[in-house]
């Protein structure tokens, strides 16, 4: 990584490397691509733009649409005014697009040629005066061309004073209630990401394949780091499994980063295919946003080798535990060991620490720590006096210091209260060879308050039944936490990052119920 002259609080990596690598690949999206000189001269010129349409240091600029160079270079615009992103869930609907351009007062609005319809269709609800930019195709009445901006504006430095790598704030998905916006006012300090850097052994020569949804925050994070480094990212639009594999064999992609809803299809299609690509750049697939089925895990090994990274963090929180690839194999469920300068503690409901193998709240204290914007009581209820934080997640740590990510405790199941983890259960049903996805949770019972349901969609080609699973849950887990019933469906909902939509799930269940758990 190169080592800027500018003090720590006016860091400008991107100028850095258009100086010292000008021809180096800093982008590619099919058969386009930018060199570090050409997107230092495209950010200026979106910053430039960006300026002119009133954006001062400290607004907020929201995007929405898939993976583009287009977002790539109004977000270091964007960033060179001194403003701040805030990435968009393609899949809100215009209401909750609306509440989160109020919520967060975007100045300036961005869309991708499939969502403008949908922003368009927002505004009737959007407070206040906003502007409107179409990335490609079409510009509505009332919108601006993001072609036009940028040939109108110049490339000179826009000269906005930087404030370390920038301040970011990024919408939590809202699995309940409004979604909160995850706010670091002063970005996160430098130190804090080479630390991360060092952690995943990544280096300068990377070459990054970004495949997920970009809005998402570890997506644009890993992403992100590659070009803090003056790597190189190549950027898939949509995920798509054998263009995905394409894409690593033709640039000589080192790492990506993935949920492993998308290492499975990213596997069977390796699987399907009688002529394999040659993958042996690929040194790391990083795994996040979900727990990862041991079974996959070992077929992913076989497929791609010792490649696999996987880490917990959170929005809010940053990367706070990683298991490395050595380690996927040998500690099965787990997701690691903190990484530097993150104390975690693990405590009861009463605020004590927790015993080696007993359950506690996963609570977390570091530098990149976020708070709720517009919601101090929401920032709050999450902050112990001591200034850790936790996202309500439940965990246990091994002797040798691993720890296990239980659940969510808002998924947690109690019955005859007894405390059930739903993806303890999850894990062992992705282990049978007839199940593709699933989903457990509570359901009303009368005798025990809930009890536990397995929604299982079917893997094509195989034939299983209820009382097959339920044995072979059995057989692999205590009496009380194997599925009382199962039912079978064609879809399990899942967000773009591959995290189960449990309330949806759960929602038919307790219908009539009198209560919601």
């Amino acid at each position: 990584m190169s080592d800027p002259q500018a003090p720590a609080d006016q860091l400008d990596l991107l100028a850095t490397h258009a100086a010292s690598q000008p021809d180096k690949t800093a982008l590619i999206r099919g058969d386009q691509s930018l060199t570090y000189k050409q997107l230092h001269e495209a950010a200026n010129r979106a910053a430039n733009a960006l300026l002119g349409l009133g954006v001062q240091p400290g607004d907020r600029a929201a995007g929405m649409g898939f993976n583009s160079l287009e977002g790539h270079v109004l977000g270091g615009g964007l960033r060179r005014a001194g403003g701040i992103g805030v990435p968009i869930n393609y899949r809100l609907r215009s209401s909750e697009l609306a509440y989160v351009l109020n919520d967060s007062a975007a100045r300036v609005i961005w869309a991708g040629p499939e969502h403008v319809a949908v922003v368009e269709e927002a505004r009737s609800e959007v407070n206040g005066e906003r502007s409107y930019i179409a990335l490609e195709g079409e510009v509505p009445s009332g919108w601006l061309s993001y072609d036009a901006l940028l040939a109108e504006a110049g490339d000179a430095p826009p000269g906005v004073a930087l404030a370390g790598i920038g301040a970011s704030m990024i919408y939590t998905s809202g699995t309940t209630g409004h979604p909160k916006g995850a706010f670091r006012p002063a970005g996160a300090p430098i130190e804090a990401i080479l630390d991360i850097i060092a952690t995943f052994e990544l280096t300068r020569d990377e070459v990054h394949l970004l495949c997920g949804p970009g809005y998402h925050s570890a997506v644009s994070f890993f992403s992100s780091l590659t070009a803090l480094m003056g790597g190189t990212v190549v950027i898939q639009k949509k995920f798509e499994a054998r263009e995905a594999l394409e894409l690593i064999a033709r640039h000589g992609v080192t790492n990506t980063f993935m949920a492993p809803t998308l290492l499975q299809r990213l596997t069977d299609a390796y699987e399907e295919l009688d002529l394999k690509p040659d993958l042996s750049t690929l040194k790391a697939i990083i795994l996040g946003a979900a727990p990862c089925p041991y079974a996959l895990k070992e077929r992913a090994t076989a497929a791609f080798g010792e490649v696999l990274w996987e880490f917990y963090g959170a929005t809010e929180t940053g990367v706070n535990l990683v298991l490395r690839p050595e380690d996927q194999l040998r500690k099965p469920g787990s997701c690691g060991k903190p990484t530097p300068k993150h104390e975690i503690k693990l405590l009861d409901d009463d605020g004590n620490e927790v015993a080696v193998g007993e359950p506690g709240t996963l609570w977390v204290r570091n530098e990149v720590l976020a708070e709720y914007h517009n919601r101090p009581d929401a920032t709050a209820a999450s902050t112990r006096p001591d200034g850790f934080f936790t996202v309500g997640d439940v965990a246990y740590r091994d002797d040798e210091g691993y720890y296990f990510i239980c659940d969510r405790k808002i998924d947690m199941i109690i019955s005859g209260g007894v405390n059930i983890y739903p993806a303890e259960i999850e894990a062992v049903l992705h282990a049978h060879p007839g199940v593709l996805d699933a989903a457990v949770i509570g359901v009303p019972d009368d005798q025990w308050g809930e009890s536990v349901k397995a929604v299982v969609m079917k893997r094509p080609g195989h034939e299983v039944g209820e009382a097959e699973l339920v044995e072979f849950c059995a057989s692999r887990l205590a009496g009380y936490k194997k599925p009382r019933s199962v039912d079978f469906v064609d879809d399990l909902p899942r967000d773009a990052a591959g995290k189960l939509l449990k309330r949806l799930i759960r929602a038919p269940y307790w219908e009539g119920a009198g209560r919601t758990i």
